[in-house]
């Protein structure tokens, strides 16, 4: 009696001989015949157990040479399948709860084309099967459908094909069998309609609208065993980056798989000749540039072989910059490669490995007597508690409240450019101003705050006004009237926004701050530039960032003048150029700040120079 096994081998053999369609077409034909056969019953019972041998006894598949070829499993296939058999294994045995899997890839790697297989295997083959696969766009549902899925049944033999009820509608439906599988948009009005899905494929999940809608609308329609997998390149750092960083580190219930390029068999380049393989071999050994410093760890750490090193070396003489995006060696160079960061990348992962948490609690008592509690349950997180007569400043980002999805954040810093403290969480606008920063602004040292009014942030500042004295203060100008005006908070504007961004980046590229949190390192690393051209998160918020770069930006004159005072030098003057104005009172107010009533620049900055 032959096994599955050997049929799929003997199978290779003739291919291997004769690699002639045709030929492997009897073969297959003779094989499905020899599995209907009513006495070969346990081979039919391996297939059950084992969708997966259909696929290569029968499948076919158009490779990337266009050509008509059998679907054998390729490495990086044969190792997602294992993963997935042994998942199904633990949870039979009931040592895991769920089968879901977030699958990061390089492209070509044939995890679509393998995904959707398995599905219409398991359709043909099983009773009350429902198979749900949800693309990105409506291109490439289309090719999901008709190129890859549609295209395999079509050259399947006759007597292998369930009874149709339909497989016109981008669905099959075996309406004996009870079985279906169907493929649909992101964004489609009709997903989620089904009854039930045991096996459903997001296929380019990184470039959805919002996985979590789309996962939550699926919502009762996903069995208990359904398998799930979220499949994909990377797509910057988006949501799916968050649900990979959580699956890392265990907080969901997702299992996160990457898979390098190099597993990808035929990613591999011949020498053209001996010469130009020497002069390779010598270029990547004395590491000459810091792209052979690259393939020489690969070479020695990844245990990568030459031919492999060649091919690679090739994607990056056409990809240059692209290629970590396109052919990822870590799931960590994915998501950085695919993305647009605000700030340097290199320089916050150096940061990230430094964080460590604060002592959380919460500040209460009068302004005269403010103590700090710790507290886990509390909203303000300290790293370094105030000094006497050292000096402070505090940046703060107002959100709508506690029921807001945003938070709001307020940002403590010394005048050494070190986060000290951060208060965190939902609040209504006026109690974040009154009792949060007056406490806070007391406690250290009566320190500068700068509250960004946009928004709710008037509310903030309405409620700590007349009850807090060293707030941040900003000149507008009116046109009309002639006369500036002192208006309490900063105000982030499309001329304002770049200069505090900026020099944040500067900052940061620059290592001049110093910060232990990894909240506000993991939004910087967030921190992107649109298409166009304004920068905002990425995914999630961005608080942390906005709080930081308002207060980093204000606190810059004054940091100078006390450090003047204290050396016994002469006041500022052009080392800050012409961005800042010290008025008569002694305030420090930079220029993109003195706005008319519209927000619009003065023409001319005849007081920009200090002293």
């Amino acid at each position: 009696m032959r096994t599955c096994k050997d049929i799929i081998n003997k199978r290779k053999e003739i291919w291997n001989e004769t690699r002639d369609i045709e030929k492997d077409t009897e073969f297959v034909t003779a094989s499905i015949e020899y599995i209907i056969n009513p006495d070969n019953k346990s081979v039919r019972e391996e297939i059950k157990r084992h969708p997966e041998y259909l696929i290569e006894i029968s499948f076919v598949i158009v490779d990337k040479d266009k050509n008509t070829v059998p679907f054998f499993l390729n490495e990086v296939q044969q190792s997602f399948l294992d993963d997935i058999n042994k998942a199904k294994d633990e949870y039979k045995a009931k040592k895991r709860l769920h089968l879901k899997f977030l699958v990061l890839k390089g492209r070509q790697q044939g995890f679509t084309s393998f995904i959707t297989a398995y599905q219409l295997a398991n359709a043909i083959i099983g009773k009350n099967f429902s198979g749900f696969t949800l693309a990105d766009s409506g291109d490439n549902t289309n090719t999901i459908f008709e190129d890859k899925a549609k295209y395999i049944y079509n050259q399947l033999p006759d007597a292998l094909k369930p009874t149709e009820k339909y497989n016109n509608r981008r669905e099959f439906h075996f309406e004996k069998l009870n079985s279906r599988w169907r493929v649909s948009t992101a964004g489609n009005k009709e997903v989620g309609r089904s009854k039930t899905i045991n096996f459903f494929h997001g296929s380019e999940a990184a470039f959805w609208d919002s996985i979590d809608s789309i996962m939550t609308g699926l919502g009762e329609a996903l069995t208990k065993d359904s398998i799930q997998i979220l499949e994909t390149t990377a797509n910057g750092l988006n949501e799916y980056k968050d649900m990979w960083d959580a699956a890392e580190k265990g907080e969901n219930n997702w299992e996160p798989k990457f898979y390098e390029w190099w597993l990808t068999p035929e990613y591999r380049q011949p020498f053209e000749d001996k010469e130009r393989e020497d002069q390779f071999k010598y270029d990547v050994t004395n590491k000459i540039s810091e792209f052979h410093k690259k393939l020489y760890l690969l070479l020695t750490y990844n245990g990568l072989d030459w031919e492999q090193l060649y091919w690679y070396y090739g994607k990056w003489k056409d990809l240059r910059d692209k290629l970590p995006q396109e052919y990822p060696c870590t799931a960590e160079e994915a998501f950085l490669a695919s993305g647009r960061p605000r700030f340097d990348v290199e320089v916050l992962m150096e940061y990230l490995k430094h964080c460590v948490p604060g002592t959380v609690g919460y500040l209460e008592g009068p302004a005269s007597n403010v103590r700090f509690i710790p507290d886990e349950n509390g909203n303000l997180e300290v790293w370094k508690t105030p000094k006497r007569n050292a000096e402070y400043f505090i940046g703060v980002d107002v959100a709508k409240g506690k029921a807001d999805g945003d938070y709001s954040c307020a940002t403590v810093w010394d005048a050494d450019k070190n986060l000290v403290a951060m208060w965190h969480g939902h609040v209504d606008p006026d109690k974040l101003g009154d009792p949060i920063l007056i406490q806070l602004g007391t406690w250290y040292n009566d320190a500068l705050i700068a509250v960004e009014e946009n928004n709710h942030g008037l509310s903030t500042i309405n409620a700590m006004k007349h009850l807090y004295n060293n707030m941040y203060k900003r000149t507008t100008h009116d046109k009309v009237t002639d006369q500036q005006h002192e208006e309490l908070g900063w105000w982030t504007s499309p001329k304002t926004k770049p200069l505090m961004i900026d020099n944040m980046a500067k900052l940061i590229r620059e290592r001049q701050i110093g910060c232990k949190s990894e909240r506000m390192i993991k939004e910087c690393i967030k921190y992107v530039i649109g298409e166009d051209g304004d920068t905002n998160a990425a995914s999630g918020n961005d608080d942390t960032v906005t709080s930081s770069a308002i207060i980093l930006l204000v606190m810059e004159p004054y940091i100078e003048l006390v450090a003047d005072i204290v050396q016994g030098a002469t006041p500022i003057n052009s080392n800050t150029g012409d961005n800042w104005v010290r008025k008569s009172d002694g305030t420090m107010v930079h220029k993109s700040e003195i706005e008319d009533q519209y927000r619009d620049e003065v023409d001319s900055w005849a007081r920009g120079w200090f002293g």
